[in-house]
């Protein structure tokens, strides 16, 4: 396996990307399928944001690019990597950039009502952020949903197994039908 592929899990706040990334990461690891996992929000975790890039993407891409070289380097060809808009069409580039022209990707959007994610939210959130990311889960889902692109895989969370959901998010890379190794 020459060329690089990244399973992109997308989807508002508190509808279980990282738990979710961790379980595919478990089945996948059972079935000796070779990969490193990426949690996105940290590659651009800064405060201040760096001047003149409001929105983190620069040094996003910029960690991105390093932790994946690291990868690359022992053999690793498979990324899961999990943040709320990464499977939107303009962060196609940062991925090709990334992990090198020709990478395959496979985009899945985990979705949650309201209620679901709230519900998760209130339980995750302890200080005091829980508002803003109740306002922002919402906006994103709105937003999500307008723009993800054609082919992207939805995979609905709400009342269902994190066992179950990373099931199907696996069937989507197809990453399982046999061991790959670095």
């Amino acid at each position: 396996m020459d060329q690089a592929e990244a399973l992109l899990i997308g989807g508002r706040a508190g509808v279980g990307k990282t738990t979710v990334a961790w379980e595919v990461s478990a089945l996948l690891r059972a079935e000796a399928v070779s990969h490193a996992v990426i949690e996105g929000d940290f590659m651009g975790q800064v405060h201040p944001a760096p001047e003149g890039d409001p929105h983190r993407s620069e040094i996003t891409e910029s960690n991105l690019t390093a932790v994946w070289a690291n990868f690359a380097r022992r053999g690793y060809r498979r990324l899961i990597y999990t943040n709320t808009v990464s499977v939107l069409p303009e962060q196609t580039g940062m991925f090709e950039r990334a992990l090198g022209a020709g990478a395959g990707i496979v985009r899945v959007l985990l979705t949650a009502s309201d209620a679901t994610a709230r519900e998760r939210l209130a339980g995750r959130e302890l200080g005091s952020e829980l508002e803003r990311e109740l306002e922002g889960s919402a906006r994103k889902a709105r937003l999500l949903d307008r723009h993800a692109p054609a082919g992207t895989v939805r995979v609905v969370t709400d009342g269902r197994t994190v066992t179950d959901i990373a099931r199907e998010v696996v069937a989507a890379t197809g990453w399982a039908a046999g061991p790959a190794q670095p």
